[in-house]
């Protein structure tokens, strides 16, 4: 049951609010060295530190050779993609078993797929493919997607579930690709001059204040919010306003942005999107 804007908490200082992260938003597992509760805490908003999935640099590192040699940012990307392409063998899917002609084969679903699914809909197949990924890897359950997914045994939840089979099923280590995709997303980040400190102001346009799950509101629009497991954000506080009467501005943890509109070259390159890893956030709330 979410908590809205005028059953929540009320103070006038939010730093003296002690408030967990909902037990229904975190499993007991996942592939980081953080506990889930941890990684979605108020503490790691505000002092976050980096995340590393298990196994994957290690399994990479000619990659990130190659990403070092070389100095400017589209040269990097393109690399990346090349070396998806070639490891995951995307271009050659007879030698991962796909037969031609196969009506039931998925060969062009891939890592970019999925992005543009979610920019398409955020409530999609793609999208259950991204959410149920972020679920396995960072221990943050899906609270959205159609509709609440609280009820374990409410069709919303089924439909979710089979949405999500359906969308990694007879693809090429598609959760991997995603690792993959994410650890190249912070290698970037962590190479930008435009980005300082350990946090990035991002903005969302939201319609109702009550569509999110609020736990406490204090003095100057400011609120401690609970987001889905993933989210879109954007850089661009004027695209925010096109989407939603108010604003929500967020400092936004390095480590919890999966992806963003300038990563890879000719993709995405008018949407502004910024997708960011959920969990408890101190947020500011205001017009435009």
């Amino acid at each position: 049951m979410r908590q809205g804007w005028s059953d929540c908490v009320v103070t006038d200082n939010l730093d003296a609010v002690s408030i967990g992260l909902p037990r229904k938003a975190w499993a007991l597992f996942n592939h980081t060295k953080l506990t889930a509760e941890a990684l979605g805490s108020l503490p790691y908003q505000a002092q976050p530190v980096t995340l590393d999935l298990v196994g994957v640099h290690e399994m990479h590192r000619d990659l990130y050779a190659k990403l070092d040699a070389l100095t400017k940012r589209k040269l990097r990307a393109q690399k990346f993609m090349d070396y998806m392409t070639v490891h995951f063998l995307l271009g050659q899917p007879e030698r991962i078993g796909h037969t031609p002609g196969h009506r039931h084969q998925r060969i062009k679903v891939d890592y970019l797929r999925i992005l543009r699914g979610w920019l398409f809909n955020p409530d999609g197949r793609e999208a259950a493919v991204l959410k149920g990924w972020v679920a396995s890897r960072f221990g943050l359950k899906p609270l959205y997607h159609n509709g609440p997914l609280d009820d374990y045994e409410s069709d919303t939840y089924l439909q979710f579930l089979s949405m999500q089979s359906a969308g990694i099923y007879n693809t090429n280590a598609l959760e991997n690709q995603l690792d993959l995709l994410y650890h190249f997303c912070q290698y970037e980040l962590s190479h930008q001059r435009t980005v300082v400190g350990d946090h990035q102001v991002l903005f969302r346009g939201v319609n109702a204040i009550d569509q999110h799950d609020i736990l406490a509101r204090g003095p100057n629009n400011e609120a401690i919010v609970l987001l889905n497991n993933l989210n879109s954000f954007t850089d661009d506080r004027e695209r925010a306003s096109e989407f939603g009467d108010y604003i929500m501005e967020v400092r936004v943890p390095l480590p919890k942005i999966i992806f963003y509109h300038d990563l890879l070259p000719n993709t995405f390159k008018g949407e502004g999107e910024v997708m960011v890893i959920g969990g408890l956030y101190r947020v500011r709330l205001v017009t435009f």
